[in-house]
């Protein structure tokens, strides 16, 4: 059947189309600003724009509340190829996918949340957990936390608390910015442009409706919000270093045609350079299969409306973990394999090789990830909280 121009289908194209538009503009822009990310230690609030004119900051809105959802595939997709341009562009960016924690706010709050609009920069600094008191409806809440990335250009903010949930789970509870003392000390050779501050609270009260456990049941039903949440905070952050990874070995490439210093053969004239490009291509392709497949798998099980088992929700940590590993070997080799070019502070090399470094540092995604996918595979209890 012929669809008219004001079908469904023809406004969705349309959406597409506008949203990839603004996309390829936020690269650009991502492009020429990458420097002062890193000077700044931030990305700042107009970046922040641009990404949400490209659609990231709603793509984890509830449609009910005008969000535009993207499949996780879909998103990590963007953020790998921000990552390209610019790891500490893409860690930033990824929190775009964190609206999918505040789906297990009470819906009225969430139509307050989204009352201006539903694009919405959440970022949170979650630990150390701090005992919170109770007071009144809520909770009075005083103290300090680490790794709030993104926090500058952040619309709403989160910070852990102990809180009156059953199982004992720590909650996350909303402040509005202004409620919220920046401590800049983010101080740091990798992913330098995400401004991952310390957060500051001195005796707000939060209202226990502002507060919800991390990964804690939706009370919104939508596909998104099925899929496993936590998995999914640590596949947001393991793709930035697929894009860094990217970035590294495609540099490589395109300068191992070039006269070498000395004289000699050029780089890609030697076996041993050929064969070092080789091998990280195919650790690089073979992980991000691995990756994005598990993830489509885990995706359509819940698009059909069932829930993801604890095999799957632990496939994703694993993809993860071995995607941020895997990718920072492939950045390492591919310094080594650039030679001396490599030391100069001009090369971009030296970026790519501090920012991959860092990500799999992340709690989300170091080696312990391994040994809870190992339980789980064996059929062995894993450490508590996983996956």
């Amino acid at each position: 059947m012929t669809q008219t121009l004001d079908s469904p289908q023809s406004a969705e194209r349309e959406l597409i189309s506008r949203n990839d538009k603004a996309f390829e503009r936020a690269l650009a822009v991502v492009a020429d600003r990458r420097g002062e990310f890193e000077e700044k230690r931030h990305v700042p609030r107009d970046m922040i724009a641009e990404f949400k004119k490209a659609g990231l900051y709603r793509a984890s809105t509830p449609r009910r509340f005008g969000g535009e959802p993207l499949t996780p595939a879909e998103f990590l997709r963007r953020i790998e190829r921000i990552s390209e341009v610019d790891g500490s562009a893409g860690w930033v960016a990824s929190f775009g996918s964190s609206l999918i924690y505040l789906a297990a706010l009470p819906l009225d709050t969430q139509a307050e949340l989204y009352a201006e609009g539903p694009d919405l920069a959440f970022a949170g600094g979650l630990f150390p957990v701090q005992a919170a008191e109770r007071s009144g409806n809520g909770y009075l809440v005083s103290g300090r936390w680490k790794f709030a990335s993104g926090c500058k250009g952040a619309d709403i903010l989160g910070v852990g608390i102990r809180g009156a949930d059953p199982a004992g789970r720590p909650l996350t509870a909303l402040l509005r910015p202004e409620q919220v003392r920046i401590a800049e000390n983010w101080d740091v050779l990798g992913l330098r442009g995400t401004g991952s501050h310390d957060l500051v609270v001195d005796g707000v009260v939060v209202p226990e409706e502002w507060t919800f456990v991390r990964g804690g049941e939706p009370t919104v039903d939508e596909p998104l919000y099925r899929y496993p949440a936590v998995a999914y905070a640590g596949q947001v952050l393991a793709v930035v270093g697929l894009g860094v990874a990217r970035a590294a070995l495609d540099h490589v490439v395109e300068q191992g045609g070039r006269a070498s210093y000395t004289g000699g053969p050029k780089a890609a004239d030697r076996a041993g350079f050929r064969i070092g490009v080789g091998q990280a291509e195919a650790r690089l392709r073979s992980v991000r299969a691995f990756f994005y497949e598990v993830t489509e798998e885990v995706w359509a099980t819940v698009e059909r409306g069932d829930p993801a088992t604890t095999d799957q929700a632990s496939l994703l940590r694993l993809a993860s973990a071995h995607a941020a590993g895997t990718s920072f070997e492939v950045v390492r080799s591919a310094y080594q394999l650039a030679g001396i070019p490599a030391i100069a502070d001009s090369s971009p090399l030296q970026r790519y090789l501090r920012d991959a470094s860092v990500i799999p540092q992340h709690a989300f995604l170091q080696e312990g990830v391994y040994d809870g996918a190992g339980a789980v595979l064996t059929g062995v209890q894993p450490f508590p909280g996983y996956p």
